[in-house]
């Protein structure tokens, strides 16, 4: 096993010449992105700084209960920012709080409780970033798609209702739908992965100096996982959000 490469604030400077290279591209074709990538970049650098500082303390204090509370906080955050993408919905924080805080519990759970990972801040933490994360898209895709095609099918479904179906049953394509198109990117990037591209786990390990045959067992487990996370997190959104759809009278809301 060959040592880790170690890179510096030098480093972190000299990839600024990257960042030049996509306002160069914007500036030139007058795309006016230029200010939006600067902000973007300033503030990913502040976040992920101020981040690595805070799982530094909580790998330093070694208490279980420190991971659990990074964890919550996580599911947190990503549950205002989902929410914030589906405000029209009644409901939407809760709805994204139970969706992507079921598929984390469960997901992290039985990875616990199969012994997949240890029950260690530097396993959970990182783990648990990949599971919110993920699970936060899926959400906001089901939900997102569920409103447009409710939207856009009005007629159809408020057909369905005069005809006396409930309104699980006139909904029902919609909801399969935006389930459906929630897991696309998914399953393909499960279909590409190690031909079209390195999942950055793998990346990360082999970067780290770790064998490449262990990389990919871990990007392995991390496929897995990520696949049960999306498709919990999907299902619960796409269950949990028609019953806002309607109104106590069977209605179909107005959205926006």
């Amino acid at each position: 096993m060959t040592a880790a490469q170690h890179f510096g604030y030098v480093d972190v400077a000299a990839a600024l010449a990257l960042l030049a290279i996509a306002l160069g591209l914007s500036y030139r074709e007058r795309l006016g992105l230029e200010k939006d990538l600067l902000i973007a970049s300033l503030r990913a650098f502040v976040q992920l700084m101020a981040i690595g500082y805070v799982i530094d303390l909580i790998f330093g204090a070694e208490r279980f209960v420190w991971v659990v509370l990074m964890v919550v906080a996580m599911v947190v955050f990503a549950t205002a920012t989902s929410a914030r993408r589906v405000r029209t919905l009644p409901g939407s924080w809760w709805i994204m709080a139970v969706a992507i805080g079921l598929a984390t519990a469960l997901t992290l759970g039985l990875m616990l409780a199969l012994g997949i990972i240890d029950p260690q801040a530097r396993y959970v933490i990182p783990i648990a970033g990949m599971v919110v994360g993920n699970s936060m898209t899926v959400a906001s895709v089901t939900v997102l798609r569920l409103l447009e095609d409710a939207r856009d099918q009005r007629p159809r479904i408020e057909a369905a209702l005069a005809l006396g179906a409930t309104p699980r049953q006139a909904a029902d394509n919609v909801i399969r739908g935006s389930v459906r198109l929630a897991m696309v990117p998914i399953i393909d990037s499960t279909k590409t992965m190690g031909i079209v591209f390195l999942p950055g786990a793998m990346t990360g390990m082999i970067l780290a100096g770790a064998d490449p045959l262990e990389a990919v067992k871990l990007q392995v487990v991390i496929m897995y996982m990520l696949t049960a996370a999306t498709a919990l997190s999907a299902t619960a959104a796409a269950l949990l959000a028609p019953r806002r759809l309607f109104t106590p009278q069977q209605q179909l809301r107005r959205l926006g």
